[in-house]
C-alpha cells in the first residue's frame, strides 16, 4: 500500500479550460430530470414558491418606500397626506411579510422532503446499475475510483440542485429589482455588472483547481478510507491488537492527510487571497453609485423614500449579482462532480451479453467443456491459464489440485462467466458461455468460495441468500442447513433461523470459522443447482466434521455436476476425475489410482501429505 504525494494531475483530472466546464453542464439537465421523477408534486411547490419568493423583496420593498413617503408627508403636514393610506401600506407590508415567511416555510418543506426521496432514488439507481456490472469491471483499480466518486454524489449533490433552484430565484429577484436600479442610474448599474465579472472569473478558475486536487486524489482517499476500516473495525480488530497494527495504521492514514491537506490549505489561502482582492471593485462600484444617491437625495432631486429605496434596491442587486456570479460558478464546479456520477451510470459491463441470449438448458445434455482456454487478468505481467482442455459430463465430479496461483479458482470464475477467456471458449452442451444469458446460467450453479461472505445478518438470510426466492421457505432452508450439517449450528442459536449472526448490530451472535463455513455450504445447497462448486469446502473444518460433509457428499451431488478445489487429499481423491494444475496448464488428468500409478507430481504430492500423518 505505497502512500503517494504530490503529483500532475491525469487527463481526466486535469479540467482547466472553459470547454471542459460548459461540456460538464450538460450533464445538469439529466440530474434535473432525475429530481422531477423522484415527486413532481414537491419539485413543482419548491419552484412555485421560489417564483413567488423571487418578486416579493421587490413588492416589499416598495410597499416601504411608499410607507416612509406618507409618514413624512403627515409630519410634515404636506398637501395629500393620508392617514388612513399609511395604515393601508403598513397591512399591505405586514401582509407580504407573512406571505414571505409561509412561502419560506413550504418551500424548505418541500425541499427537505424531496431531498429524502432523491438521496434514495438516487442510491437505489446507484446499487441498479452497480449490480449490472460484471467482476472484470468491479476488479478494476480505475472503476472504483469511479465507483468512490459516484458514491459520494449520492448526498453531496444535493446541494447543487438547491443551489440551481436558488439561481433561477435570484435571477428572477435580479430582474425586478433592477429595473428600478436601471431606470435611475444605467451606468452605475453596468459599472456593478462589470466589477463582479473578474470575481466570477476567479471563482471559476479555482473550483476549477480545486475539483482537479479532489480527483487526483480519489486513490489516496480511497486508501485512507481503508486505513480507517482496518483500524476501526469489528472484523480487524483482533489480528490489529494482536499485531501492534494501531500505530502504524494511524501515522499511515495521518500521513496520507497531511500530504493532501497541505496541497488542499495551500490552494484554499491562494483562492482566499485572490478572491477578496478582486472582491474589492464590486464594493468601489457600490459605493460609488451610493455618494451619487446621497447627493441626489441632498439637492431634494429624490425623496427620502426614494432615497431607501434606491440605496436598498442598489444593495440588493450587488449582492444578488454576487450571488449569481458566485452560483453560476459553483453550478459549473458541481457539474463536474456530476459527471462523475453519470460517468458511472455510462459504465457498460465488460462482459458482452448478445440481445437474443439463451436460457441455460434444464437438465444439462452434453455438459461443459473447456477448449483450449487461455486467460489473463487486464494488466497481469503473464497469463494465468495457458490452454486449459478438458470436459466436465453431467453427473460427474472433477477435483483441481494445484498450488496457490496454479489458476484453480481463476478456472472456476471462468466456469461462472465472472470472466471471459482471453483465447479459446467454454462450452455448455456445445454452446458457448457468451451466447448464454449469464442470470439463468449462475442460477445452474451453486458456489461457496473459500473467501466465502458472513452476512451480518439472520441465519435465514445467510443460507437464504444462495437462492433469494427461499427466503421465506423454512423447509427448504432446514433441509440445506441439514445437508451441511449446519443444523447443529443453527441449534445452538438463541432464536434459531432468525438469529442475528456476525457482531456488528445489536443482539448479534458470532460463529467460529468452521460453523461460519457449514452455513456457507448451507447457502450452496439451498440452490437446486445442476453444478456445485467448492473452493476448499472444509478447510476451517475440523477432521471429523470433513469426514461427515464428504460422507453425505456423494449422495447429496448424486445427478450433479460437481468441482471440488482442495489441497486435502481425503477430499479430491472421491471425486471421477482430478486435474493437477501446474504454471496454469494441466500436468496430469485421471482418478486418483491412475495418477497414483503415473508417480508423476500427483503421486508427490500425496505421498508428502501422508507423510504428515505417519
Amino acid at each position: 500500500m505505497a502512500a503517494t504525494g504530490t503529483k500532475k494531475p491525469n487527463s481526466d483530472g486535469e479540467l482547466k479550460s472553459w470547454r471542459d466546464r460548459a461540456q460538464a453542464l450538460r450533464h445538469l439537465p439529466p440530474l434535473l430530470a432525475e429530481v422531477w421523477r423522484t415527486k413532481p408534486l414537491y419539485a413543482f411547490s419548491s419552484l412555485l414558491c421560489r417564483a413567488a419568493l423571487a418578486f416579493l423583496p421587490v413588492a416589499l420593498l416598495y410597499v416601504s418606500k411608499l410607507l416612509v413617503d406618507q409618514v413624512i408627508a403627515l409630519a410634515t403636514s404636506r398637501p395629500g397626506a393620508n392617514q388612513a393610506l399609511l395604515w393601508r401600506y403598513l397591512a399591505i407590508e405586514v401582509a407580504l411579510v407573512l406571505t414571505t415567511d409561509l412561502l419560506s416555510r413550504v418551500m424548505g418543506l418541500c425541499d427537505s422532503l424531496l431531498a429524502d426521496l432523491f438521496t434514495n432514488h438516487i442510491t437505489l439507481r446507484l446499487m441498479r446499475h452497480a449490480a449490472s456490472l460484471d467482476l472484470a469491471t468491479y476488479e478494476d483499480p480505475a472503476f472504483q475510483d469511479k465507483l468512490e466518486r459516484a458514491r459520494r454524489q449520492t448526498t453531496d449533490r444535493l446541494s447543487m440542485l438547491f443551489l440551481v433552484a436558488s439561481l433561477a430565484q435570484q435571477t428572477l429577484s435580479l430582474l425586478a429589482m433592477s429595473a428600478s436600479v436601471i431606470a435611475f442610474s444605467p451606468l452605475f448599474f453596468g459599472f456593478l455588472v462589470l466589477s463582479l465579472i473578474p470575481v466570477f472569473w476567479s471563482e471559476s478558475h479555482f473550483a476549477g483547481l480545486a475539483y482537479s486536487l479532489l480527483f487526483r486524489w480519489t486513490p489516496e482517499r480511497r486508501q485512507i478510507d481503508y486505513l480507517r476500516l482496518l483500524g476501526a473495525s469489528h472484523t480487524t480488530a483482533k489480528e490489529v491488537k494482536l499485531f501492534g497494527l494501531s500505530s502504524y495504521l494511524i501515522d499511515k492514514a495521518d500521513t496520507l492527510f497531511q500530504r493532501f491537506y497541505k496541497e488542499n490549505r495551500s490552494l484554499a489561502i491562494r483562492r482566499a487571497t485572490v478572491n477578496y482582492l478582486w472582491g474589492l471593485l464590486p464594493s468601489a462600484a457600490y459605493y460609488a453609485s451610493f455618494v451619487y444617491i446621497l447627493q441626489q437625495a441632498v439637492a431634494r432631486a429624490i425623496s427620502v423614500g426614494d432615497l431607501i429605496f434606491l440605496t436598498r434596491a442598489f444593495a440588493n442587486c450587488r449582492g444578488l449579482l454576487s450571488q449569481i456570479f458566485q452560483n453560476i460558478s459553483r453550478v459549473a464546479e458541481q457539474a463536474l462532480y456530476v459527471r462523475d456520477l453519470f460517468d458511472f451510470f455510462d459504465t457498460k459491463p465488460a462482459l458482452p451479453v448478445p440481445a437474443n441470449a439463451l436460457v441455460a438448458p434444464r437438465p444439462f445434455r452434453s455438459g461443459m467443456a473447456f477448449e483450449d482456454v487461455h486467460f489473463g487478468y487486464p494488466g497481469a505481467a503473464k497469463p494465468v491459464l495457458n490452454g486449459i482442455s478438458f470436459r466436465l459430463a453431467p453427473g460427474q465430479k472433477i477435483a483441481l489440485l494445484g498450488e496457490n496461483g496454479a489458476g484453480k479458482t481463476t478456472l472456476v470464475k471462468l466456469l461462472c462467466r465472472l470472466y471471459d477467456p482471453t483465447a479459446g471458449r467454454i462450452t455448455l452442451d456445445g454452446v458457448d458461455l457468451r451466447e448464454y444469458d449469464p442470470v439463468s446460467l449462475r442460477r445452474e450453479i451453486g458456489v461457496i468460495f473459500q473467501d466465502f461472505l458472513k452476512y451480518d445478518s439472520t441465519a435465514r438470510d445467510n443460507i437464504g441468500f444462495g437462492f433469494i426466492e427461499s427466503l421465506d421457505d423454512t423447509s427448504r432452508i432446514a433441509n440445506a442447513s441439514e445437508r451441511s450439517y449446519a443444523d447443529s449450528v443453527i441449534s445452538g442459536l438463541p432464536n434459531g433461523f432468525d438469529t442475528m449472526l456476525g457482531r456488528r448490530f445489536e443482539g448479534g451472535v458470532e460463529l467460529s470459522q468452521g460453523q461460519w463455513q457449514k452455513v456457507a455450504l448451507a447457502r450452496a445447497y439451498v440452490r437446486d443447482a445442476q453444478l456445485l462448486i467448492l473452493d476448499e469446502p472444509t478447510a476451517s473444518l475440523d477432521a471429523r466434521s470433513e469426514y461427515e460433509v464428504f460422507e453425505r457428499f456423494a449422495n447429496l451431488t448424486a445427478g450433479k455436476s460437481a468441482v471440488l478445489i482442495s489441497h486435502r487429499f481425503s477430499t479430491v481423491r472421491m471425486a471421477d476425475q482430478i486435474l493437477v494444475l501446474e504454471h496454469g496448464k494441466i500436468l496430469e488428468q485421471g482418478s486418483h489410482n491412475q495418477l497414483l500409478s503415473l508417480n508423476n507430481r500427483y503421486a508427490e504430492l500425496f505421498e508428502l501429505q501422508a507423510a504428515g500423518y505417519r
